[in-house]
């Protein structure tokens, strides 16, 4: 599979609509006029994915100050994310992607490196989408670990 398209500051944030993990319908279109952190991440519970949706978890209220809504958003099951959720104490929504339509049109899916295989799979990405629906930051191949510390210095946070 090739690599999808990557998005670029300035780029239009493509708009999504994904169920949480009650079920319920989340869109990007719910975040205008706000500034929101979309994440993406390959698979709840596993201890990279964890370190980063609890690191969110830890700075949210710091994020939330400076104007800032995280959605996390992985190829799992509503039923899964709520078990993720529910064992983490998260408080942010975390949406459901199982056919990859978003992953794909924010260029998080694609061909990457694990244990030195080139693999299918989630690239570990991150966004700032400002009030107006443009791409403010973009962020590919990030590491789980001390992400969320990089994004805050980075937005001064």
């Amino acid at each position: 599979m090739p690599q999808t398209p990557r998005l670029e500051v300035g780029d239009t944030a493509p708009a999504f609509s994904l169920p949480d993990a009650d079920g319920n319908t989340v869109t990007l279109a719910d975040f205008k006029g706000r500034k929101v952190i979309v994440y993406f991440y390959p698979a709840a519970s596993t201890p990279g994915c964890t370190k980063e949706a609890c690191d969110f978890r830890d700075n949210l209220a710091e994020l939330g100050d400076a104007g800032l809504d995280v959605v996390g958003i992985s190829p799992d099951k509503p039923e899964k994310l709520a078990k993720f959720r529910d064992a983490e104490h998260l408080t942010f929504p975390l949406l459901s992607d199982p056919d990859r339509k978003v992953l794909e049109a924010w260029g998080a899916y694609g061909e990457k490196t694990m244990y030195g295989k080139t693999v299918n799979g989630v690239i570990r990405s991150t966004f700032v989408v400002d009030e107006k629906g443009k791409i403010a930051l973009a962020q590919y191949n990030i590491r789980a670990t001390g992400h969320v510390a990089k994004l805050r210095r980075d937005l001064s946070v």
